[in-house]
């Protein structure tokens, strides 16, 4: 009667903890969320009245760059709080996702601790960063770098708040409690082990950027914090290196200003969506062509490369087009896992199409000039896109039109006129970017303005209680993308400082064979890596390791960036590990397994055109 009495006395404290830690979390989330939204359109109007005093009024806001970019890192951290409390920090969970309920229950609680034990870890240092910055001041404004340096300790206890919460909510508190007893017996084990691990050189990289990295993981951990546990721990036991300068380079790796355009261009891809834009291209195009054998197929090819040059986000790319296409293709008997392939496909072909979020982060970690890559990427993806509809033609080479009518020139007017606007919007920011009248960074708040107005003005359609969500989902979106910059930035320098750098240049810049070795093993390594670490960690951690041995080499750095990208894309989307797939999949509400087996014949066609690319540098740099 007792052991009943305490079970159940045990059981009602229990769930008291977690009622209090949900109410706590919830408040706290509500007010991170109004204040994230306020920052993306705080951003967007400040981007934009710079453009219009800079180009029409001809007389600049000088301050105008200085308060963006210390309101981005505001955005960045607090999104990446956001999105660590919504569990949507990018993550691979394949292995997880098969487990038994309770091992999984499990693994999720030590994944959990093990990314609040590198916030905890970090956050000393964090606040150090604010006293070192508080005695500098900032050029326009002249006042102390503080003020921005003090969103990194404030978002990094806010994630660590976010995930103590979790733990607490858990339903089996003695498995939050095992979890946290297990990552500290860890962290304590490899600092008892510190010694040991000093003199081995260059084995610490592959135990700890390698090993450590990998398990990581593939245990489901998210990859920015993968990173930064790996690189805290090597840096801790493996060199005399301060802390400090380790949340430095997280720091400036988040911050960089040219990456405030992700949180802008994401916002643009959501508004698309809102204002009707991407149906009414999609209705023009499906026009065109659905009366053709694969139609709707080469209409989601293009529609995927006209709204990939509007959002830049590969999600928000998929999201516009497959609920638009997909149930039209399913009536006309196209089977799910032939759609979800193709979608799949799509992604990966349309990686380098401006304005790309990672020709954004490679033009900034490699000093590549952006406006080049945006002029270079166009060419590649529509080759990758050719191809792509050349196996669309032979897949599709029996399908039974016999119930589906041709649009009249009457109906194709119509769409045209419909989806004419939409259809101007990637024309306009690449116009505004080529004359001049906005740089990368600013040229996504003309296509915000344009957007909105279209929506209001010619397809009044806008629905104003979805902008607030739509606000917070871009900083959710935008933090878990810089946060993994900032942590991959840090382990990029710790391999640097290390002299993997040198190593590897070294190794790869004597591949017997030259250029043509070089570029054939760079398409394998950048395959691999995206199905592990998609591309802007990818690029982060790599391009600036790899670009100088292909300018040695003679490889125009564009026709590289353009090959990196495209095999990177090919990997993100490649089963089983690459989880843009699983995004398609996610998306087109398929399950897995039903596009594994068609989407083969599709990422082979993607290689083909790699290797295309690769062989031939007019396809990439022809035009710029």
């Amino acid at each position: 009667m007792d052991h009943v009495i305490n079970a159940g006395s045990r059981k009602t404290s229990d769930s008291g903890i977690a009622a209090w830690a949900r109410d706590i979390e919830q408040a706290l989330a509500r007010i991170v969320e109004l204040t994230t939204a306020a920052l993306v359109a705080i951003e967007i109007v400040i981007l934009f009245a710079g453009i219009v005093a800079r180009y029409a009024l001809r007389t600049p806001l000088l301050w105008s760059d200085e308060v963006a970019s210390i309101l981005f890192a505001w955005l960045a951290l607090l999104g990446s709080a956001l999105a660590f409390r919504r569990g949507e920090h990018m993550s691979m969970t394949a292995l997880m996702d098969r487990l038994a309920p309770a091992a999984k229950g499990h693994l999720e609680a030590i994944c959990t601790s093990l990314s609040v034990a590198f916030l905890v870890l970090i956050l000393p240092a964090s606040v150090d960063l604010v006293y070192e910055q508080h005695l500098m001041l900032t050029p326009a404004l002249e006042i102390p770098s503080s003020w921005r340096a003090a969103a990194l300790p404030t978002g990094v206890g806010l994630m660590a708040l976010f995930g103590l919460m979790r733990l607490l909510q858990a339903t089996d508190l003695r498995r939050s409690a095992m979890a946290v007893s297990i990552v500290v017996l860890a962290v304590a084990v490899i600092g008892w082990l510190a010694p040991l691990f000093t003199g081995l050189g260059y084995l610490n990289l592959l135990i700890f950027f390698v090993g450590f990295v990998f398990a990581m993981v593939l245990a489901g951990v998210p990859i920015a914090f993968a990173f930064g546990l790996a690189t805290f721990a090597y840096v801790s036991v493996a060199t005399h290196a301060p802390m400090l300068v380790v949340v430095g380079r997280i720091n400036e790796g988040m911050g960089h200003l040219i990456l405030l355009s992700v949180p802008l261009f994401i916002f643009l891809g959501m508004l698309i969506e809102m204002t009707g834009m991407a149906r009414a291209m999609v209705q023009f195009l499906a026009s065109l062509l659905g009366h053709v054998r694969g139609g709707l197929s080469y209409v989601l090819i293009g529609a995927m490369y006209l709204v990939s040059g509007i959002s830049g986000a590969k999600a928000a790319d998929m999201a516009a087009v497959a609920p638009v296409l997909f149930p039209e293709m399913r009536a006309r008997g196209a089977r799910a896992g032939d759609l979800v392939a193709l979608l799949a496909a799509t992604g990966a072909q349309t990686e380098t199409v401006p304005p790309s979020l990672v020709l954004i982060t490679l033009g900034s970690v490699t000093g590549v000039s952006i406006a080049a890559l945006f002029t270079g990427g166009l060419l590649p993806a529509l080759v990758l896109a050719i191809i792509l509809c050349g196996m669309v033609m032979y897949r599709y080479r029996n399908e039974d039109l016999s119930g589906v009518r041709r649009a009249s020139r009457g109906e194709i007017g119509r769409a045209l006129v419909a989806g004419l606007p939409a259809l101007a919007l990637p024309f306009v920011i690449r116009a505004a970017v080529m004359e001049g009248i906005a740089t990368a960074t600013e040229v996504s708040t003309i296509g915000v303005v344009y957007a909105m107005l279209i929506g209001l003005l010619v397809y009044r359609k806008f629905p104003w209680r979805l902008l607030l969500p739509k606000l917070v989902d871009t900083a959710v979106l935008s933090g878990a993308i810089l946060f993994i910059i900032g942590t991959a930035t840090a382990m990029g320098w710790a391999l640097t400082q290390s002299g993997f750098s040198q190593m590897l240049a070294r190794s790869m810049a004597n591949l017997p064979g030259g250029a043509g070795t070089f570029m054939a093993v760079s398409i394998l390594v950048f395959i691999a890596l995206g199905t592990v670490l998609e591309g802007i960690p990818a690029i982060v951690l790599f391009g600036p390791l790899l670009f100088p041995i292909a300018r040695e080499l003679g490889i125009h750095e564009v026709q590289y960036a353009m090959v990196a990208i495209l095999s990177m894309g090919l990997g993100l989307f490649a089963p089983p590990f690459g989880v843009g797939y699983y995004a398609a999949c996610a998306i087109g509400r398929v399950r897995p397994d039903e596009g594994m087996r068609p989407i083969w014949g599709y990422l082979l066609a993607l290689l083909a055109g790699i290797v295309l690319v690769a062989s031939v540098p007019w396809l990439s740099i022809g035009f710029i």
